[in-house]
């Protein structure tokens, strides 16, 4: 289990990424949420591996480049704190929410895959919810993506702690310290 990689879960929506951003404006290492990249691929390219078309294959594309970031960044050197947009575990979350079996690949990456034991999931969140090209879903499935979540990672030994609804700033203060990443300079 890495105590240096934190995840950032929660339904579409709700601020994830833009946090995401701050910490690697903040100089942290950071792990992008596989799911946009891969739409924008798939999209540019004619492919199928999309979650409105074959969420399957959608998954198994994530999980893919899942493994090769968690692997990447466990050769980091040094001990600093990696952030992830989504974990391996979110992946079962999408599965369970759709209602497609979890292979026994994902189940095993997700069991060997170890994150920080605190994942911060941020909740639902309608004033700063929008839909755009990759993001379809409406808030009421954002909701429901984000209870998937509340329920798949406990199953896999974590413990969700719930972001505030506030600004960025705020969020990375809580974050950082609930990390012991305490900010140089609190805003």
């Amino acid at each position: 289990m890495s105590e240096r990689f934190v995840v950032i879960t929660g339904g579409p929506g709700a601020g994830k990424s833009s946090l995401i951003d701050a910490l690697a404006a903040d100089g942290f290492p950071i792990v992008a949420e596989a799911g946009r990249d891969i739409i924008r691929d798939q999209m540019a390219r004619g492919g199928t591996a999309l979650p409105w078309i074959d969420p399957a294959a959608f998954a198994q594309i994530m999980l893919d480049r899942d493994i090769a970031a968690y692997t990447q960044c466990a050769r980091l050197a040094d001990d600093s704190l990696v952030f992830f947009d989504r974990g391996v575990v979110d992946i079962v979350g999408y599965l369970t929410l759709i209602g497609l079996p979890i292979p026994s690949s994902l189940d095993m990456a997700a069991h060997r895959l170890r994150y920080r034991p605190q994942v911060f999931i941020a909740p639902a969140w309608r004033e700063i919810y929008a839909q755009d090209t990759e993001r379809k879903q409406d808030f009421d499935e954002a909701r429901r993506t984000e209870a998937a979540m509340r329920e798949v990672y406990p199953r896999y030994g974590y413990t969700l702690i719930d972001l505030p609804h506030a600004s960025v700033a705020e969020r990375i203060t809580f974050i950082r310290r609930a990390c012991g990443a305490e900010p140089s300079s609190v805003p």
